[in-house]
């Protein structure tokens, strides 16, 4: 089954660093976290990805383009110029890279990915947003509920800090802890290829169009993950990653 990451956003919120790259191109512990995503998926045996690209997708294009150099020791001979990579073990990855439109909506691009997959299921998920989802888990989930969509629901980390009180004295303080109320689309979907048949067109949102829709009609699942998640909208957000990453305690990384 492949893997489609929607990667052609702006991310507005996150202007300090996609003024100059695409938002899943900001870096976790020196990482995209486009990778780390990635990573998630193949852990579990999930290797064929399709990155959907839209604003400043060559980014995305010359990073992967590179790969196999910047990730391994080379030997250039400077006579000729011919460059020679060492052996080392990588990650034994497909990456299709697919052009969406700079300004195609997140339904639009959905229904390009799906129409080039062809009639086949297929994983979807978003190019910011990490967690530690059980992803044969949520297969076999959407596998025995039959709908079109199965979506991974997830509580939202805590808008506030919240403090534990005994009389006068606060005795516990938590910073925007991980678990906060209620459900929110987490994205990590899995879709038939039938969903086309919601999208009109490159304008039409997935959230707030299709999913509707499908909902409306019965065809949406929610399977309920009650871990780690945690979305990379703004500055913050960056920094809370790349600290959980530097301290070694990064819920997501359940690769080796």
């Amino acid at each position: 089954m492949k893997v489609v990451i929607l990667a052609g956003g702006v991310g507005s919120r996150l202007s300090e660093e996609t003024i100059l790259k695409p938002k899943p191109m900001v870096e976790i512990g020196g990482r995209p976290i486009l990778w780390h995503i990635m990573n998630i998926y193949a852990a579990h045996g999930f290797k064929e990805f399709v990155v959907a690209l839209g604003y400043k997708g060559e980014v995305v294009k010359d990073y992967f383009l590179n790969y196999h150099l910047h990730s391994r020791s080379f030997t250039v001979r400077l006579k000729d110029g011919e460059v020679s990579a060492h052996p080392m073990d990588g990650e034994d990855w497909t990456v299709h890279l697919l052009d969406s439109g700079a300004d195609t909506n997140t339904g639009g691009r959905v229904k390009r990915v799906a129409e080039f997959i062809g009639d086949e299921p297929f994983m979807l998920t978003y190019g910011d947003g990490v967690g530690n989802v059980d992803i044969p888990a949520l297969v076999e989930f959407h596998q025995r509920n039959k709908k079109l969509v199965t979506l991974t629901a997830v509580r939202p980390p805590a808008r506030f800090g919240q403090m534990v009180i005994e009389g006068e004295r606060v005795i516990q303080f938590k910073e925007k802890p991980q678990i906060g109320e209620g459900w929110i689309n987490g994205g990590f979907f899995v879709l038939q290829p039938e969903i086309v048949n919601y999208i009109k067109d490159d304008n039409t949102a997935w959230e707030f169009e299709s999913l509707e829709r499908i909902a409306a009609d019965g065809q949406l699942s929610a399977f309920q993950h009650n871990g780690f998640w945690q979305s990379m909208d703004t500055l913050r957000d960056v920094q809370l990653l790349n600290k959980l990453w530097q301290e070694g305690d990064a819920p997501w990384k359940i690769w080796e």
